[in-house]
């Protein structure tokens, strides 16, 4: 990407009196950052609804870009990529989003836009059963689908747990700070910080420097839901995050899942309750997930990939809706959201497409929220 639109995206949500969601909107309204500073002297005029609050606040960009450009030598010497919301880099799941980042940073070796991502959150007092449950959840899911990248937040507890037998079992895994990426909280967490730079990465919507707020371990949270397919809660007390995580997941229409506890473990009410609610699918393993999600083994993914389709066995369908069909020929069942980046369709457009596809009785709607495709 343009390094000019990078260095104005970063300083847009540095601007002084301007939210974070009052940038991201100016930006989606103009369709760049350079096209907002471009226009910083006269907004109201392509941009009606604009304020005189705003006008005035648009208007000085110099420490604003002063705090970019620093911000930008700083990841070119630690090797950090800047991801612009219109970067094919940017994770188009989170792009989907009504409230997400408008940049990000990046420092690691995985593909944000795998075809399958899961976050997995629960509790900072974790119990045994806790450690164990992810331990075998992860172990086994590796074994049923090889490619899963797994997202969490490096906290103590669940996310750390999680973070640490994916590395064991092979799988790429990243971690989403509330901070920037000069630091690494809690220090005690730093060599596993470390190894997931090789085999998965550190995520980041803020700048180094920035102070350890407590909002901005809220505000993660909504990059821990909106970047994967689903959310599995493993632990959770009767309040805590991993809930907050679990209803902003569900808010972005993605699937959750839980893991049920004895009645009256305070580690598992959360759980419990998101189960009993309804907001959450009760899982006891891996193969549950799998099976819910729809999401094939490697082995069948390969099958899939060697039969490809014929095109002929579909002859009324539309460009689009080939290229459904082939995705799912190759990458088997899958979510909406990994169908619209495996194919580069937004998600408004997917889901009439998917429409079409059932009545024409090429896929069917799984459990979970998959799609699979049937073959005729």
């Amino acid at each position: 990407m343009n390094q000019q639109e990078v260095l104005y995206a970063s300083a847009l949500t540095r601007l002084a009196g301007i939210s974070l969601n009052t940038a991201l909107h100016l930006y989606r309204e103009l369709g760049s950052a350079t096209a907002v500073y471009e226009h910083r002297l006269d907004m109201a005029s392509v941009l009606p609804e604009c304020s005189s609050r705003l006008e005035e606040a648009i208007r000085n960009w110099d420490d604003a870009l002063h705090r970019a450009e620093a911000e930008m030598q700083f990841a070119e010497r630690y090797g950090i990529q800047v991801l612009v919301m219109n970067s094919p880099y940017y994770p188009a799941r989170l792009r989907e989003c009504p409230d997400a980042p408008l940049v990000l940073y990046y420092k690691g070796t995985s593909d944000l836009n795998q075809s399958h991502i899961i976050s997995m959150v629960g509790t900072r007092r974790c119990t045994a059963y806790g450690q164990d449950l992810t331990r075998s959840f992860i172990t086994r899911l590796q074994e049923l689908c090889p490619q899963v990248l797994v997202v969490s937040g490096l906290a103590y507890g669940i996310d750390i747990c999680s973070h640490r037998h994916a590395l064991q079992c092979g799988l790429d895994t990243v971690g989403v700070l509330a901070h920037g990426l000069d630091k690494i909280y809690p220090q005690s967490h730093r060599d596993t910080a470390s190894q997931m730079t090789r085999q998965g990465g550190l995520l980041t919507e803020y700048m180094s420097e920035t102070n350890l707020d407590k909002g901005n371990f809220v505000r993660r949270n909504r990059i821990v839901a909106g970047i994967s397919d689903a959310t599995i809660v493993v632990e959770s007390a009767a309040k805590g995050g991993s809930l907050i995580t679990a209803r902003i997941a569900q808010d972005y229409n993605r699937s959750v899942f839980a893991f049920p506890g004895a009645v009256g473990a305070k580690a598992s009410e959360g759980c419990n309750s998101l189960i009993r609610d309804n907001s959450a699918a009760l899982i006891t393993s891996a193969d549950d997930f799998a099976t819910l999600m729809g999401w094939h083994t490697a082995a069948v993914r390969k099958k899939a990939e060697r039969q490809g389709i014929d095109r002929s066995l579909f002859p009324d369908l539309t460009a689009e809706e080939q290229s459904v069909a082939d995705f799912l020929s190759s990458h088997g069942d899958n979510m909406l959201a990994a169908i619209a980046v495996g194919t580069n369709i937004p998600i408004g457009q997917l889901t009439a497409i998917m429409f079409q596809l059932e009545m024409k009785g090429v896929v069917k709607a799984m459990a979970g929220g998959s799609f699979h495709l049937l073959q005729l």
